[in-house]
């Protein structure tokens, strides 16, 4: 019983994080649309384009989970998992473009 307790919270962890990359990653945006931020100009398609791929690997890994019997908690980790991994080295790339200064 414990370790489907620690499961579940290693699980929610999982969802915390994703959750915040996600909002970086949107602020990040967000400031280099408006100007704050420098980003490439090819941001705007990138996001657009990046979606798809990203959740086709997370429904197929979350439907592999189910249909082999995982557990709940394995079924949501196999779901935000290459969610997780977008979002994170989305804001690593981003974050190192910096802010866009003038001078």
């Amino acid at each position: 019983m414990f370790d489907e307790i620690l499961g579940w919270q290693r699980s929610m962890l999982r969802m915390v994080s994703l959750a915040t990359e996600a909002q970086q990653v949107i602020a990040y945006r967000a400031m280099g649309f408006g100007g704050v931020w420098s980003v490439p100009s090819s941001e705007a398609a990138q996001m657009v384009y990046e979606k798809g791929p990203a959740l086709m690997q997370s429904w197929m890994g979350a439907s592999r989970a189910a249909m082999g019997g995982a557990a709940p908690n394995r079924v949501l980790d196999a779901w935000s998992g290459p969610l997780e991994r977008k979002a994170r080295s989305n804001r690593r790339r981003l974050a190192r473009r910096g802010p866009n200064l003038p001078f």
